[in-house]
């Protein structure tokens, strides 16, 4: 245990958030997901709800203010428009760790599967709600 990090975030988890570059992708997934099929390292989060993996992740890693969208979701298949809980979850816990500026953009299924298989990792959560999926742009830290 070390003092003032989130206990969602393990070994394997804070390191692969180190070794990550700015501009480089993480992913966070529900049960549902085919993570093992994109070939990516996998980090395993049985049990934890999407929305609080992505509480944990965003507790230490910034997004990325340089793009226009740096998070992005899966969007429902067949109503591109359409809403699902877990994405104002999303959307409230993006708030509250970047504040405002940063949108939680969509994606077509398809065109999710792929932006997810150039990303430097996947998280697989324990969520089990359908369409917990979220995509991440690594910012930088600024000095202070």
């Amino acid at each position: 245990m070390l003092k003032g990090l989130d206990p969602v975030l393990g070994p394997e988890l804070l390191s692969t958030l180190r070794e990550m570059g700015h501009g480089d992708d993480i992913v966070i997934v529900d049960t549902n997901y085919p993570a093992a099929a994109s070939g990516l390292p996998i980090i395993r989060l049985d049990g934890i709800p999407a929305p609080r993996v992505l509480d944990a992740v965003l507790s230490v890693m910034p997004l990325d203010d340089f793009v226009p969208e740096a998070a992005w979701r899966m969007q429902v298949v067949g109503d591109p428009a359409g809403e699902q809980p877990i994405f104002d979850e999303f959307r409230a816990v993006i708030a509250a760790r970047e504040g405002s500026r940063f949108a939680l953009a969509s994606l077509e299924r398809f065109a999710f599967y792929e932006k997810a298989r150039g990303a430097y990792a996947i998280i697989v959560s324990g969520e089990r709600r359908l369409y917990g999926n979220v995509i991440l742009k690594k910012g930088i830290v600024r000095p202070d």
